[in-house]
């Protein structure tokens, strides 16, 4: 097994595991069932921000610097990396063959138009954390008589490797991002048993 495939699938496991765990935690009853519901995003976030900045930082920029791989938008194709937006929509993915937890990445400037936003929530929640990134956007909605709860986070610019793919890349509304800069948002939708 290559170095690449047992990072991939040890940061994939435990994103899924951990996930797991939290939504479990979220739906039992006894002393677990009083977590509220933007408690349980704000874990799911954590982690997904651990993972994806570990994932930034010590297998991409680190194996780019390195000369070993570097990380590519057609990275199936040329056996590279994936970039770290693909990291976490492919681990999103992989999630929600498992559990109940959506993720989603949503921006008002998407190179890939798929992650622009698709509700007034999405729209709403990205002006509310482009202006107050360190606050959530929070909301219910009903979709088939089930209830669920939306926690929208800002996602910012936390590497050279995201700043320099989204103002080098042709299909960018945007070109002029620096570190920390709210690019978008990571949307994390839960069941609100209950509600």
């Amino acid at each position: 097994m290559t170095y690449k495939k047992l990072v991939w699938g040890a940061v994939a496991l435990v994103l899924v595991g951990t996930s797991s765990i939290m939504l479990r935690a979220a739906e039992t009853s006894g002393p677990a069932a009083s977590i509220p519901l933007d408690t349980v995003t704000d874990y799911i976030h954590a982690v997904i921000q651990a993972d994806r900045e570990i994932y930034t930082k010590n297998v991409v920029e680190r194996m780019q610097a390195k000369g070993i791989v570097v990380a590519s938008e057609d990275w199936q194709v040329k056996n590279t990396l994936p970039l770290p937006a693909q990291f976490l929509i492919d681990s999103a993915h992989l999630v929600a063959r498992t559990t109940n937890i959506r993720v989603r990445l949503v921006s008002l400037w998407p190179i890939n138009k798929q992650n622009g936003p698709a509700t007034e929530f999405e729209r709403t929640g990205l002006a509310n954390v482009i202006s107050q990134p360190d606050r959530p956007h929070t909301g219910f909605f009903e979709n088939g008589r089930k209830w669920y709860f939306q926690a929208l986070y800002s996602d910012r610019a936390v590497s050279q490797a995201c700043i320099g793919c989204h103002n080098a890349h042709p299909d960018s509304p945007k070109r002029n991002f620096k570190q920390n800069d709210v690019m978008g948002g990571i949307l994390i939708t839960i069941p609100a048993a209950g509600q």
